[in-house]
């Protein structure tokens, strides 16, 4: 973690804490005048258009206020969506028993690509299930991964199955 992402956390974190939510992941993105400052925030209860916007709002007065970012910024206040990044092992632990997709930096299993399920996670890594086999991955192994939404496809209203 950056100087900057840490004094970003200390700033954000109390005040979305305050309101209820919980200060799910923080990403800096780019540099200079296209850096993309970008919070999400999530809840056991999901966390609709109207209170993203009014955190936005709090959030950036928060941030000119207490100027933690050096030069110009965009702020982006998200919640985790359909299909959320994984970055951290709490994503992991709340993303238990769901499709994965992941992205190795080296081959597990003879494979860089992983799509399965997520069976266990622990503090060094986790187990995706791929085909009724279990595979083990390091956290450190991870290039990417996300969780995948599949739209359950269902029969027209008044059409027979």
């Amino acid at each position: 973690m950056t100087g900057t992402e840490e004094r970003l956390r200390s700033v954000l974190e109390p005040y979305v804490a305050a309101e209820g939510i919980e200060f799910d992941d923080l990403e800096i993105l780019g540099q200079g005048p296209g850096t993309l400052v970008r919070v999400t925030v999530d809840a056991e209860t999901p966390v609709d258009v109207d209170h993203i916007a009014a955190l936005s709002r709090g959030l950036a007065r928060l941030l000119d206020e207490e100027d933690p970012v050096t030069g110009p910024y965009t702020l982006e206040v998200s919640s985790p969506g359909l299909e959320r990044k994984l970055r951290v092992p709490r994503h992991y632990e709340k993303s238990l028993g769901r499709e994965i997709r992941v992205r190795t930096r080296r081959p597990v299993a003879d494979a860089s690509q992983h799509r399965g399920v997520l069976a266990k996670v622990d503090d060094g890594g986790f187990c995706i299930e791929v085909d009724g086999v279990e595979r083990r991955i390091a956290f450190d192994d991870v290039a990417s991964a996300r969780t995948v939404f599949t739209w359950e496809k269902t029969a027209k209203p008044g059409k027979r199955r």
